[in-house]
C-alpha cells in the first residue's frame, strides 16, 4: 500500500515538487520507490534504515525535529537513498529523508559535523 509524504521544501533537483508517494516494492521488504505525485516520472529508491542499517543513528537538532513537529524519536522514520553504483548498492548516509509517521510530513536532512558519508556501500554499513 503507497502512502503520499509531503517534503517540507524540494529534494535537491526536484524543485519544485514536494507530493510523493512512497511505494512499497513487492518482495523486498524495507526498499520503496519515492514518485513525485506532479512529476511521476521522478522517482529515485530508498531504504527503510530501520530495515537495512539498524545501528544507522543519526542525531537531529531541535531546529530539523521542530520542521517535522518531532515530538520522539519513535515518529520518525529514516529512509536513506539507494543507488547501484559499480555492481554495488550504494547509500547516501549524510542526508537521509526524515518521515513524520503521524503528520506524512518529511525533509531530506543534510548531517552537519556527523560523519557519515554521502556514498557507503550497502553491505559494508550493515556489516
Amino acid at each position: 500500500m503507497s502512502v503520499g509524504l509531503t517534503f517540507t521544501s524540494p529534494l535537491p533537483g526536484l524543485a519544485p515538487l514536494l507530493d510523493f508517494t512512497l511505494e512499497p516494492i513487492e518482495g523486498a521488504s524495507g526498499l520503496y520507490a519515492l514518485q513525485s505525485v506532479d512529476a511521476p516520472d521522478r522517482r529515485m529508491f530508498v531504504l527503510d534504515a530501520s530495515v537495512y542499517l539498524p545501528r544507522y543513528t543519526p542525531y537531529l537538532n531541535d531546529h530539523e525535529c521542530e520542521v517535522l513537529d518531532l515530538q520522539q524519536p519513535e515518529d520518525a522514520m529514516l529512509l536513506v537513498v539507494s543507488n547501484t553504483s559499480e555492481g554495488k548498492t550504494v547509500v547516501n548516509l549524510l542526508a537521509p529523508i526524515v518521515v513524520n509517521i503521524k503528520t506524512a510530513r518529511c525533509t531530506q536532512v543534510i548531517l552537519e559535523g556527523q560523519d557519515f558519508p554521502i556514498k557507503q556501500d550497502l553491505a559494508a554499513a550493515a556489516a
